[in-house]
């Protein structure tokens, strides 16, 4: 009974008789059922004297916790409107007052206290970093608005390595504009479908006005753009201008001050050597020229399994191989290594890509089609015993060692190739998954051939692996703009959308379809307002100079003057600017319709008040 003693008549879980009254306060039910079981574990202990110091003070402890009332903070509670919205739409601008001032070649920075070590500061100009360093606000209606706005931001730099300041100030200028809105009596659902409908055509307007990227010029100044890091821009202009949209890049830290970079012929997967005895040299490191493989998924144990395979190399007169298996026992191994073996049949064991098995088989099917091997599956029931010469495939080099597999020159079916980069690049259209979309592009690199490898370097620890984070967000950026395109930069883009929105407002057929419009018609200038005000300009006096100057023209804030965008190599990729729009429109839109905040007991942790 809340408020009581636990009572002696009989313990409320129903196990027997309650122990004697100890005092304790019971706060509710539930309470009084694990606080009687606990009472009755104390009681027992203290006649048998068989339970040790340390479950005592466990007990103790776990009294003392369910005797303390909740703090103000971890009050439950259901919040109703206008509180709902008041309190949400604190959040959120909390939220974009921390990010805003990063957009832009000029940001200001964010100091930030770091988590992991004492007394050391991190200054930030990364949006989504500083939105992931924003755990929890105090006031927890506040709090739900910033996390909200929050996990959108990591979707947008998740999916396409940035965008997230300009998403962030759109959709603030939405989701503030359209709750004044309703407060005065607007529709939120139609108002919602109208904001998503027109979030359409913006994405249509923005694909009008793509250009495609040409030559390396464009890719650095592309990259100095997103990065504002002259030297890095000018390293991934050249690398990108090499490997294209889908080349494999490997971003590293490196052990100098200065940038490195390196282009691998052919692919590599990761699955080294099973034994480096097969290597025969000091590097670790083996290759065979005019090399033949098998690939399979199979786990050899039995000696007599590669006994088979030594036999048809013999009889095919084949004098070295690369095996691809999934695992092979130590007596198995031990026959190959054998030096009467050795002198005959050459074989070189490898560990076969990827650790999870639908990836390793993706992956060795990648590997059969560039070579023109036969995949050995055992669900199919293959076995060593039953290769032919014809399910080997060919390559003009292998390599492996402790770490890698290495592939240069396959000479599998070129058709069956371009079918499978086909299917891939299909597939990564398709899908919105962060880490499939990765894969996915992990695989159309190695397939497509040429790797660069990129060491970033700095001048300490911490600015190394800073400016290696901003590589990969730059590199990742830079793909989307190969693949989709880019537009004008600074802003520019999104304000070019204005007269199409415009046309929507005078054709509108109700008051909520107007608004909508009319909100994403002021929305648009939000990126490019803050960006100015970021580096120290006037908005206004801007904004007229570049409608004085006519179409392609934009502030370079850089150089303080209205320039002709494209000449500049001022752009932004597509793909960020698209994303931007649509996840800020449609979960600004989605974030009108809330009416009801619901706040639980238990918060999983204690804000910094």
């Amino acid at each position: 009974m809340p408020g009581t003693t636990a009572s002696r008549e009989r313990c409320a879980s129903g196990c027997g008789p309650a122990p004697p009254d100890i005092g304790i306060q019971i706060r509710s039910f539930h309470q009084s059922r694990i606080a009687c079981c606990v009472f009755r574990s104390i009681y027992a202990t203290r006649n048998t004297q068989r339970v040790s110091s340390q479950s005592k003070n466990f007990s103790g402890e776990l009294l003392l916790k369910m005797t303390q009332p909740l703090k103000k903070w971890q009050n439950p509670g259901v919040v109703f409107q206008p509180r709902a919205s008041r309190g949400f739409q604190r959040g959120i601008n909390q939220l974009v007052k921390a990010i805003s001032p990063t957009l832009g070649p000029l940001p200001r920075l964010v100091v930030n206290e770091s988590q992991a070590k004492k007394n050391e500061l991190e200054l930030l100009d990364n949006g989504a970093v500083i939105a992931r360093r924003i755990l929890m606000l105090p006031q927890r209606s506040e709090d739900v608005g910033a996390m909200y706005l929050r996990q959108m931001l990591w979707q947008v730099h998740e999916t396409t390595g940035d965008g997230t300041a300009t998403a962030a100030v759109l959709f603030q200028s939405i989701y503030n504009q359209g709750l004044h809105y309703i407060a005065a009596g607007g529709n939120a659902m139609s108002l919602r479908r109208h904001l998503e409908q027109a979030a359409q055509l913006i994405c249509a307007e923005l694909n009008r006005l793509t250009l495609q990227l040409q030559g390396q010029a464009q890719l650095a100044g592309l990259a100095e753009t997103l990065c504002g890091d002259p030297p890095l821009a000018k390293m991934l202009g050249e690398i990108f201008d090499m490997i294209g949209a889908e080349g494999r890049l490997e971003i590293r830290p490196g052990r100098r001050q200065e940038l490195e970079r390196e282009y691998v012929e052919g692919s590599y997967w990761s699955g080294g050597l099973f034994s480096r005895a097969m290597a025969g040299h000091p590097s670790g490191k083996v290759s065979l020229e005019n090399g033949l493989i098998l690939l399979t998924d199979l786990e050899i144990r039995e000696a007599q399994e590669v006994v088979s395979l030594l036999a048809m190399a013999l009889r095919a007169g084949i004098k070295s191989l690369l095996l691809v298996a999934a695992g092979i026992s130590e007596q198995a191994l031990a026959v190959l290594l054998t030096p009467a073996n050795r002198e005959r049949v050459r074989v070189i064991a490898v560990k076969a890509p990827a650790m999870t098995s639908p990836t390793r088989h993706q992956e060795l099917e990648d590997l059969a089609i560039l070579t023109g091997g036969r995949l050995l599956l055992a669900q199919a029931g293959d076995t060593l015993a039953a290769v032919q010469p014809e399910d080997l495939g060919r390559a003009r080099r292998v390599w492996a060692d402790k770490d890698y597999l290495g592939l240069v020159g396959g000479k599998g079916d070129s058709r069956q190739l371009r079918r499978r980069i086909a299917e891939l690049r299909t597939a990564f259209g398709q899908t919105q998954e962060v880490n499939e979309r990765r894969r996915l592009q992990e695989r159309l690199g190695k397939l497509t051939g040429g790797v660069a490898v990129l060491w970033v370097g700095g001048l300490s620890p911490v600015a190394v692996e800073a400016r290696t984070e901003l590589a990969k967000q730059t590199a990742e950026a830079m793909r989307g703009a190969l693949r989709e395109g880019v537009v004008p930069g600074g802003g520019v883009s999104l304000l070019k959308c204005k007269p199409v929105l415009q046309e929507k407002v005078r054709r509108a057929q109700c008051a909520d379809e107007r608004v909508a419009y009319t909100i994403l018609l002021k929305a648009v200038e939000a990126p490019l307002r803050t960006l100015l005000s970021n580096a120290g300009y006037s908005a206004e006096e801007a904004l007229a100079q570049i409608g004085q100057d006519g179409s392609g023209a934009g502030f370079d804030v850089v150089r303080g003057q209205v320039v002709n965008l494209e000449r500049a190599g001022i752009v932004d990729a597509a793909s960020t600017v698209k994303t931007a729009v649509l996840k800020a429109i449609h979960g600004a839109a989605l974030a009108l319709t809330i009416d009801v905040l619901v706040h639980r007991a238990d918060a999983p942790v204690e804000p910094n008040l």
